[in-house]
Formats: structure tokens, C-alpha cells, sequence
């Protein structure tokens, strides 16, 4: 009908009626284009346009580290994952949400996020906090103090993983594993990790165990954590605790878009770049350390000195992806 009734119209006609429509297509792209999801009518700019926007050239060029590491995840991502999964709401218990400044974080244990946590305090409670370092360590880590991401409908959920800037900061996986290992089991109060994992950590591979030891566990030495590590039985029985669990394992990388990969070896610069994007740098400081004894490279070499090689090996294949992933290089004291 409609061929028909442009055949019969005059020549003008129809080039009118053309010039018409193509007029009206541009109109519904224009207003599609002005109103697409993930982008909230806010007055204030968000940190995700903060960071996405093309006018902002000098805070573009301040954060190329930023996105030099953003690129390469996502070029490991593509490289070492083949299947793709849904998320599921135990995924997202580590996914820290800022509804106020729309941030989303996810902590990894023994890379700075207690203090992160006490940030993300400050910025959500409506000044009932004003200063980071006043927070209790121990009460950073009180559940139902910040809400996560599991918390949300679905519909919340991929809502904010669309609109809100997402970050996460990482470390080198064998510092960070020396840091759990010195500070879960060569730290008299921390009974309760002896407890639940020291005793079985000796039972299984301490020959000979003293009575003692069977009860306090307070004694784990490091070639008997890796031992414990890399045992098929020990992710048969439970997950890995969070303090030693993998990063990939913990935020999924590759199946959230990290808009900001900080690292714990520039956290201070990192982590003043997160702060400069959520618009609240004049608002708070990220704390310093003021540890003297931080985990570093040459403290990890001193501990892997005692490991053989076959099992620095199964423990490097154990922690590969999060070496190939944040772009971290194979240690050098490794004898494998």
C-alpha cells in the first residue's frame, strides 16, 4: 500500500515526505542520545563522567596510568578468560557501595582497605564521621556499617554497575600473601586464626606435632601455610579466606568493568586520584601508613628462601592470574 501510494505522488512529494522522515530519525536519535541509562539528571557531575569526559583533558592526562592499567586488564581478561558467567549476589559481598558520591569499591584484604573502609565511612555518614584515622580499625570491619553491592535488587544492582565508578586497589600477590601470613600467624592476638586455621594447618603437615601446638596453632610457619595453600583438599573442603583468597576470586575483573586499578605500591597518589574524581579531595585525606615493617619485595624474598622449588611453583601457579591480570611480573627470588 505504501509503495503504491508513493508511486502515484508527484516527484516534489515525495522528496518532501523523504526530507520529512530523515528529520524525524535524527530527532529520536537526538533524544535517545540525551537520555541514556546510567547517567542520572544530578546537577553535580558524577565520577564516572568525571573521569570518562573528553573536556576534562588535564584530569585525563593526570590518570594515564589509570587507564594504561584499565587497558591491560582488560587485554588479560580477553587473552586468559574463555567463559563468561552471571554474577551471583555472593559475588558481590566484597563490592562496597557510596549511593551519596556514587563509587563503587571493592576491598581486598591486606591491600589498604581498612583504611579505605574508613573513608567510605566518612563519606556516608552524613558527618557522624569527619575524620578517617578516628575510626576504630575493628569497627571498619563491622558488618552493616557500609552496604554492598549483594544488598540491592537486581535491577539496583546493574543500575549502579552501570552508572557509578567502580575501583578497586591490588598489590603484588606474594607481598600481599607474606603480609596475611605475618600478620594472621606471627601476632599473639590473633587466637581466633590460630584457632580455626593453625591447628589444622599442623595436624595436616606437622609430623609429629607437640600436643601444644595441635591445641593453640599459634605456631604456623610459613612452608606449612604454602603447604596448606596449595593442598587440593583445602579449597575441596571451604573457600580460601578472604586474607589469602585471589583477587580474581574476590572482585571478578573480568566480569566487572574497573573503572580505576589502583596499586598498593602508588597508593598514595592512586588513592588521592579516586578521592580528586569523587569530588571529595578538599573533604578528607586518604590516611597514611605509618608502618615501618611493610611487606615488600625483599621481605617476600626472605620468606620464599625456605620454599622449595617444586613448591613455589605450585604456589605461583595457584596466585598466576592475578600476576597476569594487574601486570605484575615474576618475582625474581623465585627459583622455579
Amino acid at each position: 500500500i505504501c509503495q503504491t501510494i508513493l508511486n502515484n505522488m508527484p516527484r516534489g512529494g515525495r522528496l518532501f515526505l523523504a526530507t520529512c522522515l530523515g528529520s524525524l530519525f535524527v530527532l529520536v536519535l537526538y533524544f535517545q542520545s540525551i537520555t541514556k541509562p546510567g547517567k542520572p539528571g544530578k546537577s553535580r557531575t558524577s565520577p564516572l563522567q568525571t573521569l570518562y569526559n573528553g573536556d576534562q583533558l588535564e584530569l585525563l592526562a593526570a590518570h594515564k596510568s589509570l587507564q594504561g592499567r584499565r587497558e591491560l586488564l582488560e587485554q588479560a581478561c580477553l587473552s586468559h578468560t574463555r567463559k563468561r558467567r552471571v554474577l551471583s549476589p555472593e559475588d558481590l559481598k566484597h563490592l562496597i557501595v557510596d549511593d551519596m558520591h556514587g563509587l563503587i569499591y571493592c576491598y581486598v584484604p591486606k591491600v589498604a582497605c581498612t583504611n579505605w573502609k574508613r573513608v567510605l565511612m566518612v563519606l556516608t555518614s552524613d558527618g557522624r564521621y569527619t575524620d578517617p584515622l578516628a575510626i576504630p580499625a575493628n569497627e571498619a570491619h563491622v558488618a552493616g556499617n557500609l552496604r554492598t553491592l549483594s544488598e540491592f535488587s537486581v535491577a539496583e544492582i546493574n543500575q549502579r554497575l552501570r552508572s557509578y565508578l567502580k575501583f578497586i586497589f591490588v598489590r603484588e600477590p606474594f607481598e600481599r600473601l607474606v603480609s596475611a601470613y605475618r600478620n594472621k600467624f606471627t601476632r599473639r592476638y590473633n587466637t581466633a586464626f590460630h584457632k580455626r586455621y593453625g591447628t589444622k594447618i599442623i595436624r595436616r603437615h606437622r609430623p609429629n606435632a607437640k600436643p601444644e601446638a595441635l591445641e593453640k596453632g599459634d605456631d604456623v610457619t610459613f612452608p606449612e601455610f604454602v603447604q596448606y595453600l596449595v593442598d587440593p583438599r583445602t579449597q575441596r573442603e571451604e573457600p580460601f579466606n578472604e586474607h589469602w583468597e585471589r583477587v580474581h576470586s574476590l572482585c571478578h575483573p573480568c566480569l566487572i568493568h574497573y573503572d580505576v586499578v589502583g596499586k598498593y605500591e602508588t597508593l598514595e597518589p592512586d588513592a588521592q586520584a579516586v578521592l580528586r574524581l569523587a569530588g571529595v579531595e578538599g573533604m578528607l585525606q586518604f590516611p597514611t601508613s605509618g608502618k615501618t615493617t611493610r611487606t615488600d619485595g625483599h621481605m617476600a624474598g626472605r620468606y620464599f628462601k625456605h620454599i622449595s622449588p617444586f613448591y613455589q611453583k605450585k604456589l605461583f601457579n595457584l596466585y598466576r592470574m592475578d600476576f597476569m591480570l594487574f601486570n605484575y611480573s615474576t618475582p625474581e627470588y623465585l627459583r622455579t
